[in-house]
């Protein structure tokens, strides 16, 4: 999925590490943001996330593949992971359904999906890598969200009180 985003090609032989990290300039919402990301893919319930994965990062994308209900069982064991580590559940994520343009090889439905980001109070989104669907749309979200958070908008009768 980062590959697509970033080089803007699909790799039909992706071989997950432990990590990537890779860097994107873009320009959403008239605002130029400098990326950079860390690619974690291929880590599981027994694999120790570094504290790099959790200190100082902004925002998360939760992937799992709707062919694989085991990837799908394990992210809410890799988001309680996180909020442990970080103590604080305002944390910017999105939960992303990957593979979506493998419907005769679903084992996670949509609705499930929506319901896991309805339980996380995350938005939710299905995207194929391998079509290009959605990809931009999941890395916006986190994006506004992170924003949102990091910039809130001040309302105008808003008070500042001082003691």
């Amino acid at each position: 999925m980062t590959v697509r985003f970033v080089e803007d090609h699909f790799v039909e032989s992706y071989y997950p590490t432990i990590e990537n990290q890779f860097s994107k300039n873009i320009k959403y919402n008239n605002q130029d943001y400098a990326i950079e990301i860390l690619d974690t893919a291929g880590q599981d319930e027994f694999s120790i996330m570094n504290e790099k994965h959790l200190v100082g990062i902004h925002g998360y994308l939760l992937v799992y593949s709707v062919t694989s209900r085991q990837s799908f069982e394990l992210i809410e064991f890799i988001r309680d992971k996180i909020l442990n580590s970080i103590g604080n559940e305002d944390l910017p994520m999105i939960l992303v359904g990957n593979k979506c343009d493998l419907n005769l090889q679903r084992q996670v439905d949509t609705k499930e999906g929506q319901q896991l980001a309805h339980k996380f109070k995350c938005k939710f989104v299905e995207t194929s890598v391998k079509d290009n669907v959605n990809v931009n749309i999941a890395f916006e979200g986190l994006i506004d969200d992170i924003e949102r958070i990091q910039n809130p908008i001040i309302k105008k009768n808003d008070k500042c009180i001082i003691m």
